[in-house]
């Protein structure tokens, strides 16, 4: 049996080369059970125990020959979890600092392309008995909310492992021969047309129903899209953002209170994620200046904001619980405002217009258009679009919501919950944020040669929450 990937889900196979590396995934820090050391073996059969909450991970991709058809999921008649999940140990002391330099070498490695396509790191000798984990899972295969959805079918509410619901011997299906994969994609290709054909069919009669509602909705979607594309034009490269990136990693991590996003959102207005922007432009304003990146009135740094309709997307029963399904604004980060109130301000306004206007990116959307051309010019352009990221954002900026109560790994219960999200071409750092657990914890993925400071901007970014929370006391 085999799933064809959806265009934006292949676009994240397209956009991978020697340089970019596209896996999501997360660094957890977990305290030491109380019943003694963490057991490797244990966890190892318990991930592979409840596989079956998630079939995809025992799948791999296949492509289809001569490019006739995107690539397809198909069963790992090899799969082997010991492969997926590894086992290492920090050299001493084991501070975080050891296992940021850790997770930055981990990040360089590409998923092996012949096996499903994650990877699960544990990490012993952290400093007081904990451990981590260190998840890689490839962008194809799922966003930031289905990741969060995979871990919670790893991880427990309580110290003690839930019950498993027993599950077959798995025997995975005869994997589809060459001619077979052929055979389907000819067949999808000679279909997408008539589909197009009927989806205009069903426009047009819904456009004669209701004239004047259909062409509004087409002002506001065309000039959306329009406005967009002027925004993006617009966009200059940041010298301390925008650089030339390699294959080596760094890793920063700062842990913050929840709390403390709330007390500012309380005083000012505004919404969580509006107060984790205004962060994270007063930590990049004082990054650049201590960088000697000059600050004027026309100074810009543009982030691009992915948004998962993933939640909604349920709730209208549009979507199945796996695959990607974003949208994205483009936010002018007003760096050069010196009040940092004033800054909160402007992108509370910022992120309201882009609500109001309907202005988001239609990542899917968008993708499916371009998944009408045949599927070679299709990773052509995605290769381009990452390559030349930087001439349409600066930088990456992506807060998914985390488990709200404590969870845990066959007893040891997980202290932080950190993000990693890859770099798109010319980008010298990403800056992902997650909330669990009464905590709001940034993880930035940054190229170890653009950004050798990536802990001088986690610092930054932690000085520039303290600031609005002395301002809103």
């Amino acid at each position: 049996m085999s799933d064809r990937l959806s265009t934006l889900d292949a676009s994240f196979l397209f956009a991978e080369d020697r340089t970019t590396a596209m896996h999501v995934g997360g660094v957890m820090t977990f305290e030491q059970p109380a019943t003694g050391p963490f057991d490797v073996a244990a966890f190892t059969a318990l991930i592979e125990e409840r596989l079956h909450l998630v079939p995809r991970y025992r799948q791999k991709v296949r492509t289809v020959p001569g490019g006739l058809g995107l690539p397809v999921w198909v069963d790992d008649p090899e799969f082997d979890i010991n492969f997926h999940v590894r086992h290492s140990a920090l050299a001493a002391p084991g501070s975080m600092a050891v296992l940021r330099e850790l997770v930055g070498r981990l990040l360089v490695r590409q998923l092996d392309r012949s096996r499903p396509l994650w990877e699960v790191n544990v990490v012993e000798g952290l400093a007081g008995g904990g451990f981590a984990v260190v998840t890689k899972t490839h962008h194809a295969m799922v966003d930031g909310l289905a990741s969060m959805d995979i871990g919670a079918a790893l991880l427990d509410l309580t110290p003690q492992p839930r019950p498993t619901t027993p599950d077959a011997e798995w025997r995975p299906h005869p994997e589809p021969s060459g001619l077979a994969l052929a055979a389907g994609a000819t067949v999808d290709m000679l279909r997408r047309p008539w589909s197009a054909l009927e989806l205009a069919g069903q426009t047009a009669g819904r456009a004669v129903t209701d004239v004047r509602a259909t062409a509004d909705a087409v002002a506001r979607t065309v000039g959306g899209v329009l406005s967009a594309g002027r925004r993006a034009a617009a966009s200059r490269p940041v010298g301390a953002l925008n650089a030339a990136t390699g294959q080596q990693r760094r890793y920063g991590t700062l842990r913050t209170t929840l709390a403390d996003h709330r007390t500012v959102r309380k005083a000012h207005g505004g919404t969580v994620n509006d107060v984790v922007l205004a962060v994270v432009t007063g930590g990049l304003r004082r990054f650049m200046i201590g960088r000697g990146e000059p600050l004027t009135s026309a100074t810009q740094v543009r982030a691009m904001v992915p948004v998962s309709v993933r939640s909604r997307a349920r709730e209208t029963g549009t979507i199945g619980p796996a695959g990607n399904n974003i949208s994205a604004y483009l936010v002018d980060l007003p760096v050069a405002q010196t009040d940092p109130v004033e800054r909160l301000g402007v992108l509370r306004a910022a992120m309201e217009g882009h609500k109001r206007g309907g202005q988001a990116i239609g990542a899917a959307t968008l993708m499916g258009l371009v998944g009408l051309a045949p599927p070679v010019l299709h990773s052509l352009a995605s290769r381009m679009a990452s390559r030349y990221s930087s001439n349409f954002y600066n930088v990456l900026v992506t807060n998914v919501p985390g488990p709200p109560r404590p969870l845990y790994a066959m007893g040891a219960r997980m202290v932080e919950m950190y993000p990693v999200v890859p770099l798109g071409g010319r980008q010298a750092v990403a800056i992902g944020i997650t909330s669990y657990d009464g905590h709001v914890h940034y993880g930035l993925t940054a190229d170890r040669d653009a950004m050798p400071d990536v802990d001088e901007l986690a610092a930054a970014l932690e000085e520039a929450l303290a600031e609005l929370v002395d301002l809103s006391s």
